[in-house]
């Protein structure tokens, strides 16, 4: 018999040590274990550029995977998601919700021109899925994407994310998809020339989870002349480097690229609720417009989550924060790289970004995760690179003012001096 116990309240104050076993009990042990390496610190609340733990510690969050680039709880968001709550959270999606129109509308008004048919979802790798089904529905039965590149965990989504120790366990994936060298486009312009009208190509404008890896100036374009050369299926996966991450819309936008499908996500929703979409040219969204139940969501378009973009989008307007993003990704770059390269010569290969997706490579990924932990030790959060892990990553949001850039790099100096005493003291051969 299943006893069912009372609830905490709403005002019940939260234990560390309770949850952090909780964790352990219903979550992931190894998610404790790393909550453990940060302090085993709860974050209860954030506003701005800003989070707040249960034990009253202010932390500058430059973290958060991208979601963040208006910051949290932005108040245009919020406000158009109250009042959502109050009215209509939830539909039935069988008659008309204005909500989904208002919010495909919004999205298309700041994307690239022909793009203008789309579908919601909750996460990134849900758009990414979205994307490779309407390929595989147009025809194109073999899937390129690149090396270093990150599309998600979905089977689908990892199919195309070309790192073995997230795909091994989970084997055979999706047949049929092949990994180029990121960067390369005379290796593509092999593969497509060999099997013309048959490759969806999928790929970043700027690897994040990779590392924050920039190809070549160009390539992105190239790559587009050579799909339609040889009458193949492009999809680019914009879920971190868009929304005004790269101090551009988009990053089909720095060298006017018009994909047949773009993928959005993470800052889409606001930071305050999770959303993705794909967003398709009317010829590649075609097999959805021909039966709307080959491919469906129960929460898909929400209105609650429908409202969340309608914010987002009006915030990015309104505040310019694409041009927040280039102007202090432009400031914030070259002082980050003369701390780094003043401070551990030794232990940094690189420092790179663009607009506000910044990464500092270290020669080896152990150093990367003590670098994260001396950053949050001096009150910023930061995160690693999954496909990239001697890279930390920064990606603050565009509503940083100069006290809190001051605090970004100064933290980040101290982190770095603290990092090289610990690197002097470490025996010799350990990590």
């Amino acid at each position: 018999m299943t006893v069912i116990q009372d609830s905490p309240t709403a005002t019940a104050v939260d234990d560390e040590a309770e949850i952090l076993n909780l964790y352990r009990a219903h979550l992931s042990k190894g998610r404790a274990t790393l909550a453990e390496l940060f302090g085993s610190h709860m974050e209860v609340a954030s506003e701005g550029a800003w989070l707040t733990t249960s034990d009253g510690e202010r932390f500058l969050n430059a973290g958060g995977y991208g979601v963040f680039i208006m910051g949290a709880r932005h108040p245009i968001v919020m406000e158009e998601v109250e009042r959502q709550l109050r009215t209509h959270p939830t539909a039935t999606r069988i008659l008309l919700e204005p909500t989904v129109a208002r919010a495909a509308e919004a999205l298309v008004s700041v994307l690239p021109a022909g793009l203008d048919r789309v579908h919601f979802a909750l996460s990134g790798a849900e758009a990414v899925e979205t994307g490779l089904k309407l390929a595989r529905a147009g025809g194109f039965k073999r899937t390129i994407s690149m090396r270093g590149g990150y599309h998600g965990k979905t089977l689908g989504a990892l199919s195309a994310t070309a790192k073995d120790v997230y795909q091994a366990p989970f084997r055979p994936l999706v047949p049929d998809f092949q990994h180029l060298p990121f960067g390369d486009a005379d290796a593509l312009e092999a593969e497509l020339k060999a099997h013309p009208g048959e490759v969806c190509v999928i790929l970043e404008p700027v690897q994040g989870e990779g590392g924050v890896v920039i190809p070549p100036k160009g390539y992105l374009k190239r790559v587009e002349e050579l799909v339609r050369e040889y009458e193949g299926f492009l999809i680019l996966d914009e879920v971190q480097s868009g929304f005004g991450r790269l101090g551009e819309w988009w990053g089909a936008d720095i060298e006017g690229v018009v994909p047949d499908v773009l993928l959005a996500g993470k800052a889409l929703g606001g930071g305050v609720m999770p959303v993705s979409a794909a967003v398709a040219t009317r010829k590649a969204f075609r097999p959805f417009d021909k039966d709307p139940y080959v491919h469906t969501a129960t929460f898909s378009g929400q209105p609650v989550l429908m409202a969340a973009v309608q914010g987002a989008v009006r915030a990015v307007k309104e505040e310019r924060l694409v041009t927040k993003a280039m102007d202090l990704g432009a400031r914030l770059l070259p002082r980050i790289a003369e701390v780094a390269h003043r401070n551990i010569p030794e232990l940094v290969v690189d420092v790179r970004g663009q607009g506000l997706l910044i990464g500092v490579e270290l020669v080896e990924a152990g150093l990367a995760g003590e670098l994260l932990i001396e950053l949050f030790n001096h009150g910023v959060v930061a995160n690693h690179s999954m496909n990239g892990s001697s890279v930390v990553r920064f990606t603050p949001p565009a509503v940083l003012n100069d006290t809190d850039v001051d605090f970004l790099v100064n933290s980040f100096d101290l982190a770095t001096r603290d990092l090289i005493k610990g690197a002097a003291t470490m025996p010799e051969g350990g990590n």
